[in-house]
């Protein structure tokens, strides 16, 4: 019988996104563009997924290029993969703002094991997307940045957050992080019914540019709407 970690690993050894897309918009795929990252991702899940428990869904908004888009785990920089997960990825070495806060949430919460025991994250859009600058520079994008690239990808996000709940999440009760996410998720939840209730959370990134000094509030307020 395969394990929770078994079909995460088997859902993002075949991610793959070949649509078109908007002009001045790209899809990176960390697990294609890096082999130590498939090797980092398979580690992650092995050691904390390694079951067959139902864990509750957080949902995101799609990878950043510094956190899962380089180490394949969700709000994961390198930093925080070798000294919280206790795993190491040579080949890159990241910061990335988002994972700052979700560690320190994570260890209010109790630590790695028993959060991880119990929660699931990923995003409707589990690629990594960048847009072209004006100065030629590629830049971390939301899929709603634009209403044409919400449209391009909106099929594909509904077919992905079928396939995080077949992994066996709790779809009865979500997690969003973002509040423009959220909006965005009840136009793709009325389209499809995926969820129940949906709770919404600031955003990490938000949280850890914006409120800084107020942070502590913020974790707060994850644990209670965690239930702890």
């Amino acid at each position: 019988m395969s394990t929770f970690a078994d079909r995460i690993i088997n859902f993002n050894t075949h991610l793959e996104y070949n649509q078109s897309l908007p002009k001045g918009f790209d899809v990176l795929n960390p697990y294609m563009d890096n082999p130590e990252t498939m090797e980092v991702m398979r580690a992650f899940y092995h050691k904390f997924y390694n079951d067959n428990r139902q864990r509750k869904f957080i949902i995101g908004i799609n990878p950043s290029r510094h956190g899962a888009g380089v180490t394949g785990v969700p709000f994961t920089d390198t930093k925080r993969l070798k000294s919280e997960c206790g795993i190491t990825m040579k080949s890159a070495h990241t910061h990335e703002v988002s994972s700052v806060f979700m560690y320190d949430m994570i260890k209010a919460y109790g630590g790695v094991t028993k959060f991880y025991n119990d929660f699931y994250i990923n995003s409707p859009f589990p690629l990594a997307i960048v847009r072209k600058a004006s100065d030629g520079k590629w830049l971390n994008a939301n899929y709603y940045d634009e209403e044409a690239l919400f449209k391009s990808l909106k099929d594909y996000m509904i077919e992905t957050l079928k396939k995080h709940i077949a992994l066996g999440v709790d779809a009865q009760k979500v997690f969003v992080l973002g509040k423009k996410n959220a909006t965005f998720l009840q136009k793709l939840n009325k389209e499809a019914t995926l969820f129940g209730e949906m709770v919404v959370l600031e955003h990490p990134r938000f949280i850890q540019q914006y409120k800084s000094k107020e942070k502590q509030l913020y974790i707060d307020k994850f644990l209670t709407s965690f239930g702890i």
